[in-house]
Formats: structure tokens, C-alpha cells, sequence
């Protein structure tokens, strides 16, 4: 379940787009990854990842059975999700909310709305700001502005 975690938060990838990939999607020469969605039959050819979860996606794959070729054996199991969730104290989180965040997060890091929405592979930028971008990167500038320490 960690990589299928660490994927969601560093990709924005479905859960079902996850579950669908093949070690041979994977390039750790580019760290990137192809992808094909399964929701709006679009493709990303090469999707990039960071090193750090393409360090830990290769560490995943050599523990893997020689001449595999899904990425994981097993389809997601939402009884684990919510046992995993629960012990976690976030009963309430589902795993499409990890999508959700890796938006919020390219926002709050001023990455613009154009490239957040090729990422997650919508077919428009409205789309993304109205569901998925909890805070608009020129607010959040905004509000740093103010001059909170001397309040303090």
C-alpha cells in the first residue's frame, strides 16, 4: 500500500491508473512514468516522478518476482485502505483525497493552474481550481505579506 500511497501523492494518479501499471511503464532512467487512464482513455507518455519516489519505486520493484509484469499483484483492497486509515486516525480519509492533495500542494507551491491541470489530465483548468485546488497560490502570497511577525 506504500507505493500505491507514495505514487498517489507525487503523480495525482487514480487509484484504478495506479492499480493498471506495468513495470515496463516504469523509465528509472528519466524518472518518469507512462501512463494510460483508464477514466478519460488519455495518455502521458512520460510523466515525470521525483527521484526520491522513483528511489523507493525501484527498491519496490527489485523485491518484486522475476517476470512480473503488473506493477502489483493485487487489485487495492479498500478494507485495508480503511484498516490502514483507521489505525492512522483518518478514518475518514479516501484515497482519491491523496489526488486532491497533490493539487492543493502544486497550488500552494505557485505551480500555475495550466500545469496542474495537464497533470492531472483534465479537460478543463476550471475543473481543476473548482474540485481540486483547496488554496489559490496568489492568496496564500497575499496573505504572506502580512507583517505577522511584528505582530507576534
Amino acid at each position: 500500500m506504500k507505493i500505491r500511497v507514495l505514487l498517489a501523492l507525487a503523480t495525482g494518479l487514480r487509484r484504478r491508473d495506479i492499480d493498471s501499471l506495468k513495470i515496463c511503464d516504469i523509465d528509472f532512467e528519466k524518472n518518469s512514468i507512462s501512463t494510460k487512464s483508464r477514466k478519460t482513455k488519455t495518455s502521458m507518455a512520460s510523466r515525470p516522478v521525483s527521484a526520491e519516489i522513483m528511489s523507493e519505486l525501484s527498491k519496490y520493484v527489485c523485491s518484486l518476482d522475476v517476470g512480473q509484469e503488473q506493477l502489483f499483484k493485487t487489485k487495492f483492497s479498500h478494507r485495508k485502505w480503511q484498516k490502514i486509515c483507521k489505525e492512522a486516525g483518518l478514518a475518514d480519509l479516501r484515497f482519491h483525497d491523496l489526488r486532491k492533495t497533490f493539487c492543493s500542494l502544486l497550488a500552494q507551491n505557485g505551480v500555475s493552474t495550466a500545469v496542474t491541470q495537464r497533470l492531472l489530465e483534465h479537460s478543463s483548468p476550471n475543473l481543476t481550481n473548482k474540485v481540486y485546488t483547496n488554496v489559490d497560490p496568489v492568496l496564500r502570497h497575499a496573505v504572506e505579506q502580512l507583517p505577522v511577525g511584528d505582530w507576534l
